[in-house]
């Protein structure tokens, strides 16, 4: 059995040692456990990265039978071009900390809505769709989307998306806007 070089071991731990003594005479005990304690807390913040919550958003938003894939633009519900926001105005509750179907925790879904109808692209169909503010905590901030198809003047609130809808819950402080579908849309029927 060969044994390694006497002088490069000699010389590695003389370097070793060295070193250790350096960092032993310029460091104090309290000083490695805070470095230590910031490599910790630094590691135990690595779920929050942007990479662990889009995994996360795939399981909090599965694609549904019928919905287009969640990889187009019409399939994201964390986008403005998801089908079901053609008449959306407001903060997208799933970057809230709800879906697209489903308030945030501390805030309560308004019974009063404004309607759109949007075209699934999947299906090539007609929806009515739902859109009920979420209540009840500061407005959220992210995902802002305006898209106003369909929307009417004023004069005939339930087609508009301009109007508070947080009447009829405990509070009137907005954070947010779900889109559920409420069922097809029926054809329009020929006049006679």
């Amino acid at each position: 059995m060969s044994v390694a070089n006497p002088r490069i071991v000699s010389r590695f731990d003389g370097v070793f040692e060295r070193m250790s003594r350096s960092w032993a005479r310029g460091l104090s005990r309290r000083h490695f456990l805070s470095r230590l304690g910031t490599v910790l807390a630094g590691g135990a913040a690595l779920p929050l990265l942007p990479v662990a919550r889009a995994a996360a958003a795939d399981e909090r938003f599965p694609t549904q039978e019928g919905e287009p894939p969640r990889d187009s633009p019409e399939g994201d519900p964390l986008g403005c071009d998801y089908w079901r926001h053609c008449a959306i105005d407001g903060f997208l509750c799933g970057c809230c900390g709800g879906t697209h179907s489903t308030c945030p925790p501390g805030t309560e879904m308004s019974a009063v809505t404004w309607l759109g109808t949007c075209r699934n692209p999947e299906d090539g169909r007609d929806y009515v769709i739902s859109y009920n503010d979420c209540c009840g905590r500061d407005f959220c901030g992210r995902c802002f989307c305006n898209r106003n198809e369909g929307d009417r003047p004023i004069y005939s609130p339930m087609r508009s998306n301009d109007i508070n809808w947080c009447v009829g819950t405990s509070t009137q402080v907005y954070n947010c806007s779900v889109a559920l579908v409420v069922g097809a849309a029926a054809e329009r029927q020929p006049e006679r």
